[in-house]
């Protein structure tokens, strides 16, 4: 029952900007283990069904549930709910930082993230019509949006609101979900079951080979994504939508980061018992 809350909570961050799923699996301490299961699921199928079941099932849930809401928000108050995203995903800064050091971190992994944010900012802040908006998905277009689902769900640090958006496939993600539109959801499943197996095959091959070269190119990824949180619409000014918004970013940065605190304290009693 523990996993499948947990899932809940984790498909709630999988369709919430600033809400890496990844990250909140870092932070129950389930993403290695996520990671390693579902990399060789089938040599171990009925533990790794055991354990994968009940997080998948929750994160249906979480998804489903969560979708219509995001949409809702997104549409009727733009700019609260992005700089309220941008607070979340500037809380988990540390939980992704202290992941990247924990093998150790010198200055050629310095320079591994720096050159990675800053090809991260040409790809996802200097060319937003690289990709047009999406709205009437052809059945290759879906399958891609599954692959996409599955790549930010597996790799920390990569957010899935500027992912998918950056990509052209947000919106009509969270509207296929808000209206179990079948004709995107499901090439977009068989996108994700085969996304899922195959990044996480190679992620576990890249973290057990180079775990803080990993690491430092997702770091660098996640670094670069943040500038794009904030759309045309979301400016500052002198009036109360402003200081709400700025409310959001700080309550924000504090959820996220008291998440990540408990990555912590989760981690000291694993090393305890």
């Amino acid at each position: 029952m523990k996993t499948f809350l947990k899932g809940i909570v984790v498909g709630i961050g999988g369709v919430s900007p600033g809400l890496s799923g990844s990250v909140l699996l870092i932070i129950f301490g389930l993403y290695r283990k996520t990671l390693d299961a579902l990399g060789t699921l089938f040599r171990n199928f009925r533990r790794n069904l055991r354990f994968l079941l009940p997080l998948v099932l929750g994160m249906f849930v979480g998804v489903l549930a969560f979708s219509k809401v995001i949409d809702y928000f997104l549409t009727h108050f733009e700019m609260p709910t992005c700089f309220c995203f941008l607070g979340l995903i500037l809380g988990t800064l540390p939980s992704i930082w202290k992941e990247v050091r924990k093998e150790g971190y010198s200055l050629k992994y310095g320079i591994v993230t720096a050159v990675t944010a800053a090809a991260g900012l040409a790809f996802f802040f200097w060319n937003p019509a690289l990709f047009p908006q999406v709205t009437d998905p052809m059945l290759w277009q879906s399958v891609l949006l599954g692959v996409a689902v599955a790549a930010t769900a597996i790799i920390p640090g990569v957010d899935p609101a500027v992912f998918l958006s950056t990509l052209g496939l947000y919106r009509v993600y969270v509207a296929s979900l808000a209206e179990l539109d079948l004709s995107v959801l499901l090439p977009m499943a068989v996108g994700l079951a085969v996304g899922a197996v195959g990044i996480s095959f190679g992620m576990s091959c890249l973290f057990k080979r180079f775990y803080t070269a990993t690491y430092s190119v997702i770091f660098g990824i996640f670094l670069s994504m943040i500038p794009n949180m904030l759309t045309e619409n979301c400016r500052l000014g002198f009036n109360p939508v402003s200081l709400i918004s700025l409310v959001l970013l700080v309550l924000g940065f504090f959820v996220s980061f008291i998440l990540g605190k408990r990555e912590s304290v989760c981690d000291e009693t694993d090393r305890i018992l």
